[in-house]
């Protein structure tokens, strides 16, 4: 969502993820992929609400209108923080020993691809590839954990599990981005640049704009 306006007779993955912001935004929607009379009435509903253009039409504006009105309303923690966290050594993760099997897993394939280059649609069109993007990194992480049967986008990310931080896991995304934090620790394309390669990293980052999901259980 954000990456074309949507409007009425249009369907696909970005007009659910507008269906699922929408119902998570107060205004009850089906996610079923179709841009109907609907979710252009609650669309309406919303640009009303927020002194939009009520036009039920989903431009740049009303998307990121939304995206702030869910991120303020997503939950900013499920349950308590990891029971311990995760070390760094030469650039790959070590996974706490009282980690659930899935933690381990999720770090055991990021350090498998830790050092792989940014390739732009890399680890979408294959599970084995030369490179990896941003949601490539991440979808292939959750697919060795079993997570994930196939890649998803970072707009797909963001309706996947349940929605605000997990215990373990939190995945964070938007239209043109998406990382996550794994016992603590960021895995991220962005960091490569000042890690020497790596995509892990102890470092923080700013998280606004991106809505927090994570994997039901962790």
């Amino acid at each position: 969502m954000g990456d074309r306006i949507l409007r009425q007779g249009m369907r696909g993955q970005d007009v659910r993820v507008l269906q699922d912001f929408l119902t998570r935004a107060g205004y009850a929607t089906t996610v079923d992929g179709q841009f109907g009379a609907t979710t252009k009435s609650h669309v309406i509903r919303f640009q009303k609400a927020h002194k939009l253009t009520a036009n039920g039409v989903v431009d740049w504006t009303t998307s990121q209108a939304l995206r702030a009105v869910v991120a303020a309303a997503t939950p900013k923690t499920t349950t308590s923080g990891p029971v311990s966290k995760a070390t760094i050594s030469n650039g790959r993760a070590i996974a706490p020993s009282g980690a659930p099997q899935a933690v381990k897993d999720i770090i055991a394939y990021g350090n498998k691809i830790a050092f792989k280059p940014y390739i732009y649609g890399g680890g979408h069109g294959s599970w084995n590839d030369s490179g990896y993007d941003c949601s490539g990194s991440v979808s292939y992480a959750l697919h060795g954990a079993r997570l994930l049967s196939s890649p998803e986008d970072s707009g797909e990310l963001e309706s996947y599990g349940a929605a605000g931080r997990g215990r373990w896991v939190s995945i964070w995304a938007n239209s043109g981005h998406v990382y996550m934090y794994v016992a603590g620790l960021r895995f991220d394309t962005s960091a490569q640049s000042s890690t020497g390669g790596s995509r892990w990293t102890r470092a923080g980052r700013s998280n606004d704009g991106f809505v927090v999901r994570h994997p039901r259980g962790l």
